[in-house]
């Protein structure tokens, strides 16, 4: 097939690169304009760009997609397919319209469940045991599109969503091919969602990284490792920013409010709400570099009754 994919993140690499192992001749490549990143704010390209070009494809990065002559210039490619992976931006009816095949979507969910922009993120925040890939076609709507392929996974206990996509993106390109294969034999049967059963995961904010202590020790366990990389899990400590890099339920019995923090056998507990105990692994105060427990606590005392999360503006009043 003539294709044009339209993608941005690490994850939409391995799609590509199975579309040109496959045989389709991929026409062009659309993806976000370069991007300031790093300290220096240097501008850095995509991965799907930075792959694109070692395979000596053509790159397109308009800044939107809906902009003035691009429906025009996807036109003239001709596409049979257009396949869209973490592309970054809303595609206009006018241009789904265009191939013949329509736009093919890899989302990394099981829909109707976790529709939007971090399905990976939110289901492993949410403590969900499975997820999956679905091959959808695109419609105008916010992933609501017909289904074409499911595939199913377990989500590790201890799996953190960087984990988990880097198992779902050779499971989701392993399945565009399939549904490329099928489109073109005519094999296969699109089906309608279930909008009775979706579910939303909607853009990472910020303010998702702030631990609450009030919450039981499993689902801060669960935002720690689903929030990654990016809010992350932090808390405060000492009117500094400690971030959470990894830790896990406990059953070490603590007495204190949520929040109270204690040291015992160079290890590190937390009370947590519903009467349970989260241990921190692995922590970063803000301007030092990671350390495990046992490596915080010989540079810090745990005082009696200190808590993380707190200010000394509140704990003096």
């Amino acid at each position: 097939m003539k294709l044009v994919f339209l993608g941005t993140p690490q994850f939409a690499v391995p799609t590509l690169e199975a579309c040109l192992a496959a045989g389709h001749q991929v026409m062009a490549v659309y993806t976000q304009p370069d991007r300031p990143k790093g300290r220096g704010q240097t501008l850095a390209a995509s991965p799907v760009k930075e792959a694109a070009l070692l395979h000596g494809l053509e790159v397109r990065q308009p800044e939107r997609i809906r902009a003035a002559g691009q429906m025009e210039s996807l036109r003239d490619l001709d596409a049979d397919a257009m396949v869209v992976v973490g592309y970054g931006q809303i595609i206009p009816q006018s241009i789904i319209d265009l191939p013949r095949y329509g736009i093919l979507n890899v989302h990394a969910s099981l829909l109707p469940r976790y529709r939007g922009a971090a399905p990976i993120q939110w289901a492993v925040a949410n403590g969900e045991t499975t997820t999956g890939v679905t091959i959808m076609r695109i419609d105008a709507g916010l992933d609501t599109g017909d289904m074409l392929l499911k595939a199913e996974t377990a989500i590790g206990p201890e799996e953190t969503s960087v984990e988990l996509g880097a198992r779902l993106a050779p499971l989701g390109a392993e399945l565009l091919i399939q549904a490329l294969a099928g489109l073109e034999a005519g094999t296969l049967t699109a089906e309608p969602q279930d909008a009775t059963q979706a579910t939303l995961a909607p853009i990472l904010r910020k303010e998702l990284a702030e631990v609450d202590w009030t919450l039981d020790a499993s689902t801060i366990f669960n935002h720690a490792r689903g929030f990654q990389p990016w809010p992350g899990c932090s808390t405060r400590f000492r009117d500094r920013t400690m971030q959470i890099v990894r830790c896990r339920p406990s059953d070490e019995p603590l007495v204190g409010d949520p929040g109270s923090v204690v040291a015992r056998r160079k290890r590190l507990f937390v009370a947590c709400g519903h009467v349970t105990t989260l241990e921190l692994l692995e922590v970063q105060i803000e301007g030092r570099r990671r350390a495990s427990a046992a490596d915080f606590l010989n540079g810090q005392r745990i005082s009696d009754n200190e808590r993380l999360g707190v200010t000394t503006a509140l704990t003096s009043r």
